[in-house]
C-alpha cells in the first residue's frame, strides 16, 4: 500500500504545477460532471458520488464557480453528456500492475493515447480483467499530523472506524471500506484534525518490490499517463525504493 500511498502524495505535492496549466482542474470538473449526470441527483447533499467528486475538487483549491458550471454542464446536457468513465488495465517494468480510470468524450482517442504511454513507458496495454482483480476499492484520507499528537490521531481515526492507519513524513494515511470514508472524514473533522484530501481509490492487494533502475522506468510511465488531459487516476501495485520516491518528490 505504501506505493500507492506515496505516487499519490508525489502527485498531490506537483498539483500546484497542473493547476497553473489548468490540466488538474480540467480534470476535477470532469469527474465532476460525469457524477453529476450519472447519480441520482445534480446536488451534492443527494449524490454521493459527486459530494466526494466536489470535495476532491475543493481539498485542490479548484474555485467554487468552476464547480458550479461543472456541475451546470451536466444539468444542461451539453459537453457533459458526452463524458463516459472508462478503465484501462496493464503492465508496467517488472511485471508491475497498472490500472487507468479515464474520463473521455472520444474512446478512440483516449485507447490510443493510453495505449502509446504504456509502450513508450516500457510496458504494455492488457485485456480488460488482467489486472483489476489485484485492487480492491478503498476509502483513502490523507490528514495532517504537522499540528496534532500522530498516536491521538491515529487511535480517533481507528475510533472511528478505520481498517488501517499509518503514518508517513508528516501526514496520516487513513484506510476505509468504500463506504465508510465520509462518516470517518467527517468524525476526524469534528475532532479537528486537518484532513488533506480524501478518495475512492484502488489499493493494492500487495505490491512488487521495484530495484532502483526499474522503479525509475516505473515513475516515468506513471507520470506519461497521469499527463494525458482525458486521465483522471492511475493506480500501480508497485514498491518503490525510499531514495527514488525522495529524488522523485
Amino acid at each position: 500500500m505504501s506505493g500507492h500511498s506515496k505516487w499519490s502524495s508525489i502527485k498531490h505535492k506537483k498539483g500546484a504545477l497542473d493547476a497553473k496549466r489548468g490540466q488538474l482542474f480540467t480534470k476535477l470538473a470532469r469527474e465532476i460532471t460525469v457524477a453529476a449526470s450519472k447519480g441520482s441527483s445534480p446536488d451534492p447533499a443527494m449524490n454521493s458520488a459527486l459530494r466526494l467528486a466536489v470535495q476532491r475538487a475543493k481539498d485542490a483549491n479548484m474555485p467554487n464557480a468552476n464547480i458550479d458550471r461543472a456541475i451546470q454542464r451536466a444539468v444542461g446536457g451539453g459537453d457533459g453528456a458526452h463524458l463516459v468513465e472508462a478503465t484501462y488495465e496493464g503492465y508496467g517494468p517488472g511485471g508491475t500492475a497498472v490500472l487507468v480510470e479515464a474520463v473521455t468524450d472520444n474512446r478512440n482517442r483516449t485507447v490510443a493515447d493510453v495505449r502509446l504511454a504504456f509502450t513508450r513507458g516500457g510496458g504494455n496495454l492488457a485485456e480488460a480483467g488482467a489486472v483489476a482483480w489485484q485492487f480492491d476499492l478503498r476509502g483513502l484520507l490523507a490528514v495532517s499530523a504537522d499540528v496534532a499528537d500522530p498516536d491521538e490521531l491515529q487511535l480517533a481515526a481507528i475510533e472511528a472506524g478505520a481498517e488501517d492507519v499509518s503514518l508517513d513524513d508528516g501526514e496520516v494515511e487513513v484506510v476505509t471500506g468504500s463506504g465508510q470514508l465520509e462518516g470517518i472524514r467527517e468524525r476526524l473533522v469534528e475532532a479537528g484534525f486537518e484532513v488533506l484530501r480524501a478518495e475512492i481509490a484502488r489499493v493494492p492487494q500487495s505490491t512488487v518490490a521495484l530495484d532502483e533502475k526499474t522503479a525509475e522506468q516505473m515513475l516515468r510511465l506513471l507520470e506519461r499517463l497521469d499527463e494525458l488531459d482525458d486521465v483522471s487516476r492511475v493506480y500501480s501495485n508497485a514498491d518503490f525504493p525510499s531514495g527514488v520516491l525522495e529524488a522523485a518528490g
